[in-house]
């Protein structure tokens, strides 16, 4: 992310693709030619392993790059999904979770209590053949259902500093009751509903309340939030909202109109600065 500075951003807040996750092969594929020509020998001993490990190589990638940006005592803030598959003939859980945590450790991040997301609309299925994984009410050979998302919390460095009594920051404040809601593990909240097509489907997109509360927890008026993965706009539309500044990017440029048309149900037309490489 060249076009930002060192040190400039105060919250970074993003669904990036889900490694293993199958709508997201091809794009895993596209940005890391290793990764399409693996595939194509998956019947190799050890190459689902390599695949999995090459796709959250290139997100670390990110989580370095927001290191960079962000000032100390910034906040990154992460949703993203397990995954479970049946691949090369076994079905196994790939942990997406837990690679991101021990990545962003690595690069220097303190990992904060994190946010389990319980999806409502989420429904448990395996290739569309009923309810759950396995075999039905027969034990023990049925899966547990992953019905929760996680929202990973890191910070960089030390806590953000502030003058005493600092206006913004007073003016920025939320209310006893959003803080006893906001800041439990647990969160019960419907999931953004994908009807269109398979293109907006991939945004991994969360629903518009997710991004504000974390806007709100995590940053003050005028801050910048940066979202690396775009999809659909949401944390652009809820930084405007919330009178912060965003930068976003978003390789996929047929999501641009998308994009454009979220910001604009704001405000109408507003002023947004595209660079294109």
């Amino acid at each position: 992310m060249p076009e930002v500075a060192d040190h400039s951003v105060h919250l970074m807040l993003t669904s990036p693709p889900y490694p293993m996750i199958q709508m997201w092969d091809a794009q895993f594929c596209q940005i890391d030619k290793r990764i399409d020509a693996l595939w194509k020998n998956l019947s190799t001993s050890g190459v689902v392993e390599q695949i999995y490990d090459l796709m959250h190589e290139n997100l670390t990638k990110t989580w370095q790059e927001t290191y960079r940006v962000l000032v100390e005592g910034g906040i990154a803030a992460i949703n993203i999904g397990d995954a479970t598959r049946r691949l090369d003939g076994k079905f196994q859980l790939f942990p997406n979770h837990s690679r991101i945590i021990e990545a962003c450790e690595k690069i220097g991040f303190i990992t904060l209590p994190y946010i389990l997301w319980k999806k409502l609309t989420t429904k448990p299925h395996y290739k569309g053949k009923g309810a759950f994984l396995g075999s039905g009410f027969l034990p023990p050979n049925a899966y547990v259902t992953l019905d929760c998302e996680f929202i990973l919390l890191f910070r960089k460095g030390n806590l953000r500093k502030f003058l005493p009594h600092d206006k913004t920051r007073y003016e920025s404040k939320f209310t006893k009751k959003q803080r006893d809601e906001w800041f439990s593990q647990i969160w019960t909240l419907k999931g953004t509903r994908q009807t269109a097509d398979e293109l907006e489907r991939r945004t991994a997109a969360y629903p518009d309340k997710i991004a504000e509360r974390l806007i709100n927890m995590f940053s003050i008026k005028g801050d910048t939030v940066l979202d690396p993965f775009l999809g659909s706009g949401t944390t652009t539309k809820a930084a405007i909202q919330n009178q912060r500044n965003c930068i976003g990017y978003e390789v996929e440029e047929n999501l641009m109109p998308i994009i454009q048309k979220t910001v604009n149900t704001i405000y109408g037309s507003t002023s947004v600065q595209i660079i294109k490489r």
